[in-house]
């Protein structure tokens, strides 16, 4: 299987789901807990939720392996995001929920994770990479947009609900403050629909947004986590709802539109 699924747009955006993969290679699969095997901390159907992409002109990137396999989401050589906070792996080896992923003395070791780094992270970050250089070239401005979502409630990571819509950008450093201002004020506005935010809350942005973003160059970049519980059951089998997704979808695709029509003027 492919490291990635991709589409080419026509607009200065690209839109990247790193953990909506669910594929696990058999000789990974095999030596997993059955805890592991429940795929628990995937950025469930936000690949679906975001279905309006292709109307708005953006290209979009999406994992196909499972984050367990590796996290596209951190840097190569595993340095931690957060000094002091508690993370899991490049290539993790406990849940979300403090579960063991592998049985004893199963763990990947480090020649496993350097073959996963080329096998899995690499392709995707050197398309990554090369789509915003063109995309750049071409418009004079890019944004990239880092799609995630998250369980409402996670206690290993932070304490009581999340927010419903966190956006990260590096603490104002990863995009142009203009760009986070438009961005900031639809998700101001969606508090009318029921719907709470947070910006550079507990979530800043991940590796892809602190590596990509580099207003200084034109290529701006934006992490949201979006809370599961605006469109999806939390619990296994962790089903799409339709009900939900309606709400919370056009509010996504405002975010989008206006930070897009940002970089299209500003190009």
């Amino acid at each position: 299987m492919e490291p990635y699924r991709f589409s080419e747009g026509r607009e200065p955006l690209l839109v990247s789901m790193p953990h909506v993969g669910l594929d696990i290679p058999e000789d990974i699969r095999g030596r997993m807990t059955e805890a592991a095997l429940t795929l628990a901390d995937t950025d469930w159907h936000v690949d679906r939720l975001y279905d309006f992409l292709e109307d708005i002109g953006a290209s979009w990137i999406a994992a196909n392996h499972s984050r367990y396999v590796i996290d596209l989401n951190r840097a190569p050589d595993g340095k931690a995001l957060y000094s002091g906070a508690r993370e899991t792996e490049l290539c993790p080896t406990t849940s979300f929920a403090d579960e063991p992923l592998y049985r004893p003395g199963q763990a990947p070791d480090e020649a496993e994770v350097a073959r996963r780094r080329v096998h899995y992270w690499r392709p995707y970050h050197e398309r990554l990479s090369e789509t915003l250089e063109r995309l750049r070239a071409r418009h004079g401005r890019v944004l990239l947009w880092d799609a995630h979502s998250i369980l409402s409630r996670v206690p290993r990571f932070f304490e009581g609900r999340l927010p419903d819509l966190n956006i990260g950008s590096r603490t104002g450093s990863s995009a142009a403050p203009e760009l986070i201002e438009r961005v900031a004020e639809v998700a101001r506005e969606a508090e009318a629909a029921g719907f709470s935010h947070a910006l550079d809350g507990r979530f800043k942005g991940g590796f892809i947004t602190r590596n990509y973003g580099r207003p200084e160059r034109g290529i701006h970049a934006l992490q949201l986590e979006l809370s599961q519980i605006t469109y999806m059951d939390e619990q296994p089998p962790y089903s799409f709802r339709d009900d939900l997704a309606k709400e919370v979808r056009p509010v996504l695709r405002r975010m989008l539109e206006a930070a897009l029509a940002w970089t299209r003027a500003t190009g």
